[in-house]
């Protein structure tokens, strides 16, 4: 009972199914998979019984807005989803972040950061937990930093987008810069717009830190889009080349030197270029890299699919080929520090001993006299059985902790200790716990294997990874037909291929 998942936690992988059975039926089986990877993770201590992977990684599309202030997000937003949504202009923008979701009413509808916090489909769920974190009592003022918005349009049918305020300083500033770390985790495409009006570095020096150089290094960094807004600013300039120049070397003064760079504007708010030549070519390169971006948007619905399912074999190869050898790792250094430390403490109370023999007998205290009582040898005898037991359990517990702190987030620090496992992914729980689970007073510090960790946990991470094969193999056909065969769809247009994966559309009364 002590490895089943809490009320709360069935409840909301319930509702998930529900919506995903109507929505998506092939990834209704994907969170059963991720169930039994529960088992194995609650058995070993990774996760928490109020904690399931299913919950942990977001099931809807996420494409993130980030940027300056007035960097024309908003204006992007519209132009993208034709349809006025969000307030654009110098003054007149929105100073919270703004998730946009598909309904099928008309009416655009604006509702509060309470509906983000109290759902769990969305990915700011309990985000004001989140914010307490930064600054003590914020999180009831969640409407301050969070609102949905609703669109009819169809482009952001099937995903979510979020529009957020820029990085100015101010009262909000730690708890954005929060925020925007949880969205750029969660999000499946991050566009990071610039202002050409401002491409010198000191103009954009929050978002070069926290976008770029805080990003160039990670795993996902393909996902990144860097976008100079509002270049028709530049199409007066003698040289209107030397505004990307400057913007492309205040890039790569943070090490971003190669990636994906776009330069647009919004041909419906651009003053007049009077130049026809210079009209025609600022008009075509932003058409070509507007159409790059969008095609990006449109396709996250389908990566995110594929990531989803690719979470299931990641997480499963993450335990067993990383996790574990981390632990078992982790473990003989506990047995080897607390053998050491116990002959130590020994030691040094021998050493104690023979000082203290010479004033008095002091050695009476732990024989075992045949000619006394039997209940005072016996009293005598369990006195310093008990000494030494609680010498070894502090030993053990300490031990544990000079070991545990050598595992920080999730990745091992020490060389020594981590051998070739030290990148250990986040995605497979919490290492220091399963580790820690391990030194409990009741288990023998002799025993070699990770609790939770059996020829059963390693059948289950099988068929799991063995499962995830399959529905990448079923999706795959969903899109190819290597035989050169039509798939066999009534539609095998991108759009009909796309609505197979539809994820979850929230409606408005």
């Amino acid at each position: 009972m002590l490895n089943r998942p809490d009320k709360s936690i069935r409840e909301r992988l319930a509702k998930l199914e529900t919506h995903l059975n109507n929505e998506n039926p092939l990834l209704l089986d994907v969170v059963s998979r991720f169930k039994k990877l529960d088992t194995v993770a609650y058995k070993m201590g990774l996760l928490k019984t109020t904690e399931s992977y299913a919950t942990s990684i977001p099931w809807w599309p996420l494409v993130s807005v980030l940027g300056t202030f007035s960097a024309g997000k908003s204006s992007f937003i519209n132009n993208f989803l034709a349809d006025k949504l969000q307030l654009t202009g110098n003054q007149a923008v929105d100073d919270k972040f703004t998730v946009i979701t598909y309904s099928n009413n008309k009416e655009n509808r604006v509702l509060p950061g309470v509906a983000l916090n109290a759902d769990p489909r969305f990915p700011f769920y309990q985000m004001s937990d989140e914010i307490d974190k930064v600054a003590s009592g914020e999180g009831r003022r969640i409407d301050a930093y969070l609102q949905m918005k609703t669109s009819n349009s169809d482009k952001v049918s099937g995903k979510i987008i979020i529009d957020s305020p820029g990085f100015d300083a101010d009262d909000q500033r730690n708890a954005i810069l929060r925020l925007t770390d949880h969205i750029v985790d969660l999000s499946d495409l991050v566009l990071v717009f610039f202002d050409a009006r401002h491409p010198e570095p000191g103009a954009m020096h929050d978002t070069l830190d926290h976008l770029v150089a805080n990003t160039i290094t990670r795993s996902d960094s393909e996902k990144f889009l860097y976008i100079l807004n509002q270049i028709d600013s530049a199409a007066q300039e003698d040289n209107p080349e030397a505004v990307v120049a400057a913007w492309q070397r205040a890039l790569a003064a943070k090490g971003l030197t190669a990636g994906r760079f776009y330069t647009i504007y919004n041909t419906d708010l651009a003053a007049p270029i009077e130049d026809e030549a210079v009209r025609k070519r600022f008009e075509s390169k932003c058409e070509q890299d507007k159409s790059v971006i969008f095609d990006r948007i449109y396709q996250v619905e389908v990566e995110r699919s594929y990531r989803i399912v690719g979470a299931l074999e990641t997480i499963a190869n993450d335990i067993e080929n990383q996790v574990v050898p981390t632990v078992k790792e982790a473990m003989s250094k506990w047995l080897k520090l607390v053998l050491t430390l116990d002959a130590m403490a020994v030691g040094l109370i021998v050493i104690v001993m023979f000082v203290l023999a010479q004033w008095f007998d002091v050695w009476e205290l732990f024989s075992y006299d045949f000619t006394s009582t039997a209940l005072i040898s016996s009293i005598k005898l369990g006195l310093t059985l008990f000494g030494f037991s609680v010498v070894h359990f502090m030993v053990r517990s300490f031990s544990a902790k000079v070991i545990a702190r050598k595992i920080v987030n999730n990745v091992v620090i020490d060389k020594s200790l981590a051998g070739k496992h030290r990148e250990v992914s986040t995605l497979a729980g919490n290492i220091k716990q399963a580790f820690l689970k391990n030194t409990q007073p009741l288990r023998s510090i002799f025993r070699p294997m990770p609790v939770g960790w059996s020829m059963r946990s390693r059948r289950v991470l099988a068929e799991v990874s063995s499962d995830s094969s399959e529905f990448i193999q079923t999706m795959n056909d969903r899109y190819t037909k290597p035989s050169g065969n039509k798939p066999q769809m009534e539609d095998s247009s991108p759009d009909a291929v796309v609505e197979t994966l539809q994820p979850i559309k929230v409606e408005s009364n």
